[in-house]
C-alpha cells in the first residue's frame, strides 16, 4: 500500500488489490479513515476523533485531481 500523499500531520494510502469506488485510506495520529476521492465522503473510521476526519475528508478534496490520477495509475 503505497502512500501517494503527506501533508498536516497525515499519511494518505490506496491499497493496490483495493476496490470500487475510488477512495484512499487516511492515517493521522489516532487512527484512520477511508474517504471517498470523487464525494469526500467517510465510510470508515478506525480512532479518529471527528475533527481529525473532518480535516482527513478535506485535505481529499484539496488533493483531489492528485489522489483520482495516483487511484488510477495503481489500479489502471
Amino acid at each position: 500500500m503505497p502512500t501517494v500523499l503527506r501533508v498536516g500531520g497525515f499519511a494518505v494510502r490506496i491499497y493496490g488489490n483495493d476496490h470500487e469506488p475510488a477512495h484512499v485510506h487516511v492515517y493521522g495520529a489516532d487512527g484512520w479513515c477511508k474517504v471517498d476521492i470523487g464525494t469526500a465522503a467517510v465510510t470508515k473510521v478506525v480512532g479518529m476523533k471527528n475533527p481529525e476526519v473532518r480535516r482527513a475528508a478535506s485535505l481529499t478534496v484539496a488533493h483531489r485531481h492528485l489522489l483520482t490520477r495516483e487511484w488510477e495509475e495503481i489500479h489502471g
